[in-house]
């Protein structure tokens, strides 16, 4: 039902009660009907499903199968390794996604603890969720609304609905009726659970309780909403699937291929696991996750605190930010931008005029924020705010000029009047402050308000409002005889905003020239979306919330790309665009701080809501929280998701590169009847390029990511560039490798332990080579890591005790002579011009790909102001 299309009388009516409330007997029997007044949050969950839902993607099931193998032939330690790097991984995971189960749980705790209601005729005290429709509670300031109500009374009430709706300003309430088709932003006679008064008192009977109010239906949106995966999710699934077939393709046809050769079955089944080894990169979910971690913890010292470890690339790969405006593009609080005195207009800052001081004390005085708390109506503060900075001292002026009388602000008067012993101060609308002032304040005192002089007032009235000002009207009377509010003195007007805050306009013009695209989607009107949007540097048509209600799906997937600016918009529009743009394959980023963004930050690939200002629904819904609500931390967040996909990329191809140089020289030896590779050695390779030169690779510093273009989603981790690095590097490691391989055998009929060794460390040292040309591929600088070159020296290090130490007799090593480094040396010095060609070859691909890309971003590209 429309309530607030209906008369209070016909609500009354509708729900059978009346001003004195309900009886305690219809209260029981109406919550055994409705019941209670809480939001619920379904079945949930439990942590153990939880956890093991960290183990059902298949390169886990691979690497499940590699333990297994281990501990069939024996390999116990290797087996443990690996059982370890999954329960490790799996717990990483766990902790993560159970922490974003909790989202429905902070709606349920933001409901109110108690409401004032009156039942049997008098007022007592119960708990929210006592609450049923046909209640009538009472409101006064600082009271959240328990439930959805319609106002039966009102007595200048204002209600901050920002966290429901997005509106900037307290909304003053009424109780007469609106239009049916009324936005949620416009129904002046409603208040909604969750909300709460930040003036002014009230009564309303409960017409919504518990899933039926507005926030009950927000809470149903976001259990409903589907949680994607991001594309590095995806890419990984994809690999673990393409792995775990190849493995075992490879490895039945090499072990058919063998036995039918005449070789021993315990020879085939040794080389098929070697390959098996060779084939699965063990370190891969780990070090992609603690890559993840480390990335997580730079991010949480640039104030973005990441909630889920993937989110992270997924937020490097967005090409549209939607944004919310109160208190992410804008500062969260009012302020006063300009003022006017007859017939000058000032910036707030200026001084010099005598008529600005009595302009900035009127709005100090007749006033009932206090001067030193954040307390109470954003727009009474900025007006102390005002003259604190203009030099007034407001404790002290107010002290000179105490109150003996006042005549309270409200929305059927639009006006408030604070009487002190000599003076009468006005504030108040200007259409409203016009009509009741007889003179004009001139720089040589009052003269008389002609109406070319009231038609200027209107006029310059019109040209704030245009800049998206809030525009108040002050004046003044000297005590005397009559009405105390008529032939007043107009003395200015003051222009108040929500003004950008300083760091937002460079960083969204950082995120344009990344090729993103930023939407504002705010609950604010046109006028002000659009003004604060220029500002910013997003210009753009503006489209309200009820043009996107006329608009159907297709047409909306067409307007989303061309319109940055959407004022109006409840809840439902906010994920109906996110909606649109998905549709169209963008990966989307939404930023908010309210309930009304929670579903939006759930539904969205990357979900970013502010830690200062966010309520915990929006927070726990999202997968990063801006810990300074600082705009410029999501550029920063973005540059930082981008160096983590690059070295996850790089970490990647050095891996698989590795993985498929190792494959080959261990199949192509088989061919000839050599196991010149068993698997303890293969595990000790990756488990070299796994470690700490893979984790140091992971916290590379990257280069300036933010001249690309984002990535497509489509296109998966394993492209065309890695898949060119990893044929290239994989095929000189094993020519080399096949080369060192035949010059150590001499001959030999079967693999030697000196064969054995030399390929072994031949691995080793071109895979810490690689490790250099690799990050040369995607512009990092050689020496901008220094913590590689550690792990390089301690790695080798860990080699050489494999070699020189009674170590040497577990994994079938013999120690190396001088000359034998210096064959190896050698073939470093022919293979790594090969690998830096290889290497360039990549690199050449990767700046044509963004090069192009970047060209063809339609964001970044255009003029904001060709916009269409």
């Amino acid at each position: 039902m429309d309530w607030h299309a209906e008369s209070t009388d016909s609500v009354t009516d509708t729900l059978e009660t009346d001003s004195d409330g309900l009886s305690a007997a219809d209260a029981t029997d109406r919550r055994a009907e409705y019941g209670p007044n809480e939001i619920t949050s379904g079945e949930q969950r439990s942590a153990l499903s939880v956890f093991l839902a960290q183990f059902k993607s298949v390169l886990i099931w691979v690497l499940l199968v590699a333990a297994a193998i281990s501990f069939a032939v024996g390999k116990t330690v290797d087996a443990v390794l690996i059982a370890i790097i999954l329960l490790g991984n799996g717990v990483f995971g766990f902790v993560q996604e159970y922490r974003a189960e909790q989202s429905l749980d902070a709606l349920r705790d933001m409901a109110a603890p108690d409401a004032t209601v009156r039942r049997d005729g008098e007022e007592t005290t119960v708990d929210a969720t006592e609450l049923v429709p046909g209640d009538v509670v009472v409101l006064t300031e600082g009271d959240v609304i328990p439930a959805d109500c319609r106002l039966l009374e009102t007595g200048s009430l204002e209600v901050d609905e920002a966290p429901l709706t997005g509106e900037s300003v307290p909304v003053e309430k009424d109780v007469e009726p609106v239009e049916a088709g009324t936005a949620l932003a416009e129904r002046s006679n409603m208040v909604y659970k969750g909300t709460h008064v930040t003036r002014g008192r009230g009564t309303g009977v409960v017409v919504e309780t518990g899933m039926e109010t507005e926030m009950g239906e927000i809470a149903v949106e976001l259990a409903g909403a589907e949680d994607s995966e991001t594309p590095l999710q995806e890419n990984l699934d994809s690999l673990g699937r393409r792995l775990g077939i190849g493995v075992v393709i490879l490895s039945a046809v090499v072990v058919a291929f063998l036995l039918l050769g005449g070789t021993s079955l315990l020879q085939a089944g040794l080389t098929a696991i070697s390959l098996a080894v060779a084939a699965i990169p063990e370190g891969l979910p780990a070090v992609v996750t603690l890559t993840l971690a480390l990335g997580v913890r730079k991010m949480a010292d640039e104030n973005a605190l990441v909630r889920t470890l993937p989110a992270v690339e997924g937020l490097g790969s967005v090409d549209v930010v939607c944004t919310d405006k109160t208190g992410t593009l804008t500062e969260g609080q009012m302020r006063v931008q300009q003022v006017w005195v007859y017939d000058t207009v000032f910036e707030a800052t200026d001084s010099g005029d005598k008529r600005l001081d009595k302009l900035f004390e009127i709005g100090a005085v007749c006033n009932d924020a206090a001067v030193d708390s954040d307390d109470g109506d954003p727009t009474e503060r900025a007006l102390v705010d005002a003259a604190s900075e203009h030099g007034i001292d407001v404790e002290s002026r107010r002290a000179e000029r105490p109150r003996v009388d006042e005549r309270s602000f409200s929305s059927e008067r639009k006006r408030m009047a604070t009487i002190h012993e000599d003076v009468v101060y006005v504030k108040g609308a200007p259409q409203v402050i016009l009509e009741r002032c007889s003179r004009v304040l001139s720089g040589d005192g009052p003269v008389a308000l002609t109406d070319e002089v009231a038609q200027r007032v209107e006029e310059q009235v019109d040209t704030f409002a245009g800049n998206a000002l809030r525009v108040l009207a002050f004046a003044y009377k000297e005590k005397g005889d009559g009405d105390p509010e008529e032939e007043l003195v107009l003395v200015g007007l003051q222009g108040l905003l929500d003004p950008p805050r300083a760091e937002v306009p460079p960083a969204i013009a950082d995120t344009h020239r990344a090729g993103i695209d930023v939407k504002m989607i705010t609950g604010d009107n046109a006028v002000t979306a659009g003004a604060i949007a220029e500002d910013v540097g997003i210009a753009s048509p503006v489209v309200t919330g009820s043009e996107v209600e006329e608009m159907d799906d297709e047409t909306l997937r067409e307007r989303v790309e061309t319109v940055d600016v959407f004022a109006r918009a409840d809840p439902s529009h906010k994920v109906r665009i996110l909606r649109a743009l998905q549709a169209s394959d963008h990966t989307v980023a939404m930023t908010g701080d309210g309930v009304n963004d929670a579903p939006a930050l759930k539904q969205a690939d990357v979900g970013i809501s502010m830690g200062l200002r966010g309520t915990d629904v929006a927070q726990q819904a999202s997968d990063i929280v801006l810990l300074d609500d600082n705009y410029a931390t999501i550029r920063n967040a973005i540059r930082r998701g981008r160096t983590i996909f690059d070295n996850v990329w790089k970490f990647v191809a050095y891996l698989l590169s590795a993985n498929a140089a190792e494959v080959a020289l261990v199949f192509l030896a088989s061919l000839w009847g050599y196991l010149i590779l068993p698997a303890v050695q293969l595990l000790w390779i990756n488990l070299l390029t796994d470690g700490l030169p893979a984790l140091a690779l992971g916290a590379d510093p990257g280069g300036d990511v933010m001249e690309r273009a984002p990535r497509e989603r489509s296109r998966g981790i394993i492209d065309r560039e890695m898949l060119t690095f990893i044929g290239g590097a994989g095929f000189v490691v094993t020519a080399l490798m096949l080369g060192v391989m035949v010059y150590s055998l001499d001959g030999a009929a079967s693999a030697t332990p000196y064969a054995i060794t030399m390929v072994f460390t031949g691995f080793v040292v071109f895979e810490f080579v690689k490790l250099y040309v690799v990050r040369w591929t995607r512009g990092t600088p050689a020496v901008s890591n220094r913590w590689l070159a550690v792990a390089v020296v301690t790695s080798l290090l860990l080699h050489m005790a494999v070699l020189y130490t009674p170590l040497a007799d577990f994994f079938g090593t013999v120690p190396l002579t001088v000359a034998d480094w210096g064959i190896l040396g050698g073939v470093v010095l022919v293979g790594t011009p090969l690998l830096l060609v290889v290497g360039w070859v990549v690199e050449q691909r990767v700046g044509d790909e963004h090069s192009g890309k970047q060209t063809a971003s339609t964001s970044p590209a255009v003029n904001p102001e060709e916009r269409d």
